[in-house]
């Protein structure tokens, strides 16, 4: 993506910075109202926590972290701001005309396609349960960087992806289930990701973004790649004030 500098006329364009692809108009039956209570006060509207601000007005965008459309191809429509998460949204057009919002994978770009099933190719986007990873596979994992690889020597992202659907142990994966069904749980933050070590019996064992690790069933979805907006931690906002819009 390309990023726009903001010159520095006020405070709060200081050292500003915005995607060129990352949109803020979110559809209108995929969002709704929130009502918010006064931060930092109790159920009887007393101040608890002191110098808590009561933030911007936000409207909740409905994120399909279950991605139940199986075997059904979509292609990345927008990439979007979401106000309730430091990663950004992607708004999928799917085949049989539903529209919904996923977390946006990092290296992911307007006009790719995205897939979820249990015989899906191992490729950037596509979600697939643990259960179709293969420990016995002859090529060793790599690491998912810029051009989120999978495979070592092997590129994977949306010029070429591998038509295997076992995907190796190594293998960098965020939204990861705990409860069959569900939805993700793990590893939703910007920049997040997750790695599958082993898989043994009915459980896969994972190493989760904080050091983590634990065991997860092996059927169980998880979605490959790394979640969008890795820099989101460096970014400068300028003034104090942009703190209550996070």
């Amino acid at each position: 993506m390309a990023i726009h500098l903001y010159k520095t006329s006020t405070p709060s364009t200081r050292y500003g910075t915005v995607d060129s692809q990352v949109k803020s108009n979110p559809r209108n039956n995929l969002i709704y109202g929130q009502h918010h209570c006064g931060k930092g006060r109790n159920a009887r509207g007393i101040i608890t926590a002191g110098h808590r601000g009561g933030g911007h007005k936000r409207l909740y965008r409905k994120i399909d972290f279950r991605r139940n459309e199986k075997d059904i191809y979509g292609r990345i429509v927008t990439i979007e701001y979401d106000p309730n998460r430091n990663a950004y949204i992607c708004l999928i057009h799917y085949r049989d005309g539903e529209k919904r919002y996923i977390l946006h994978p990092r290296g992911a770009i307007i006009g790719d396609t995205i897939v979820s099933g249990t015989e899906v190719p191992i490729k950037m986007g596509n979600a697939l349960p643990l259960s179709a990873i293969s420990p016995s596979t002859s090529r060793k994992p790599y690491a998912l960087e810029e051009a989120c690889t999978v495979w070592e020597g092997v590129l994977i992202d949306k010029k070429e992806e591998s038509t295997s659907t076992d995907m190796p142990l190594g293998t960098a994966i965020h939204n990861i289930e705990i409860t069959l069904g569900k939805g993700g749980q793990l590893a939703r933050a910007a920049g997040a990701v997750a790695k599958l070590i082993a898989k043994e019996g009915k459980s896969a064992t994972l190493k989760l973004p904080s050091g983590e690790v634990r065991l997860i069933s092996k059927n169980c979805s998880a979605t490959v790649g790394q979640v969008g907006n890795v820099g989101v931690n460096q970014k400068s906002l300028g003034r104090a004030g942009s703190k209550r819009w996070l």
